[in-house]
């Protein structure tokens, strides 16, 4: 009949499908992996990245937290951390983290001159992310956390399909056009079987320090408002705040310079 006809060819076609998907496969020592990721740049993810895995430190002192920097084009992690100079090599030819603030963090931008461009096509990113993936001696991590690349494109799929995530943290201001890609960056894990453990409303008021006259310069509740249209949870509302900002372009993340603070 016709319709065990289609049922087969459909049975056939996932077969086909399934062999072109690569198999995960865990990273050597570690627990969890937690990405960290906007559909926009200029969100504030890597501020937002670097912050999580130094907090994920800061409330439990017996987890190794290990923080990856994914984008190639534009690293952000080495001076956030206030890292620099070249990973060395274990005898098995891997490299070796280099580790500030007791984060160990792998970044292009070790790899790399600080001001030479990444122009590369898209087979050698997803070379260089295989290698940050694959090459490198993280020891023992409950938490590995990956300041993903802004975007839906080949290395949040790469990323996705080739070791298992344990959750995806989405940022987004409250402004309509980064909630827009906000809402295709949470799609997108969805459709790779990914768990968005929630989103993160960034640079969501401003406060003058003169007059302390709040103002919501990018709109008000644009990521609440999404999170309850996709069912997800806010995980946390962050302020428009100079102290983040100076504290992550000095290589002295907010949790570290200023524990206590409101921010």
């Amino acid at each position: 009949s016709s319709s065990s006809g289609d049922e087969s060819l459909r049975d056939r076609r996932a077969r086909i499908l399934s062999r072109g998907l690569p198999k995960q496969k865990p990273i050597d020592g570690v627990k969890q992996v937690v990405v960290v990721a906007s559909g926009k740049g200029g969100v504030g993810k890597s501020t937002a990245a670097v912050n999580i895995a130094l907090a994920l430190a800061a409330n439990d002192s017996t987890k190794e937290v290990g923080l990856l920097d994914a984008d190639i084009y534009g690293p952000s992690i080495p001076k956030m951390m206030n890292l620099k100079g070249n990973p060395e090599l274990t005898p098995k030819n891997l490299m070796r983290p280099l580790k500030n603030y007791g984060i160990a963090c792998m970044s292009m931008g070790f790899l790399i001159e600080e001001t030479a461009p990444v122009v590369w096509r898209g087979l050698m990113v997803m070379s260089a992310v295989e290698k940050l993936l694959r090459q490198v001696d993280w020891g023992q991590l409950d938490y590995l956390v990956i300041d993903m690349p802004p975007g839906t494109g080949d290395v949040q799929l790469s990323v996705s399909q080739n070791i298992p995530i344990a959750g995806a943290v989405i940022i987004s201001t409250p402004q309509d056009v980064a909630l827009l890609d906000a809402r295709k960056g949470a799609e997108m894990f969805r459709k790779v079987h990914v768990p968005v453990l929630g989103l993160v409303q960034n640079m969501s008021v401003f406060q003058c320090p003169k007059c302390k006259h709040e103002t919501h310069i990018f709109g008000a509740d644009g990521v609440r408002d999404l999170a309850k249209t996709l069912g997800l949870d806010i995980l946390g509302d962050i302020p428009l705040h100079v102290n983040i900002r100076e504290s992550c372009d000095s290589g002295q993340p907010v949790v570290v310079a200023q524990p206590q603070s409101d921010a």
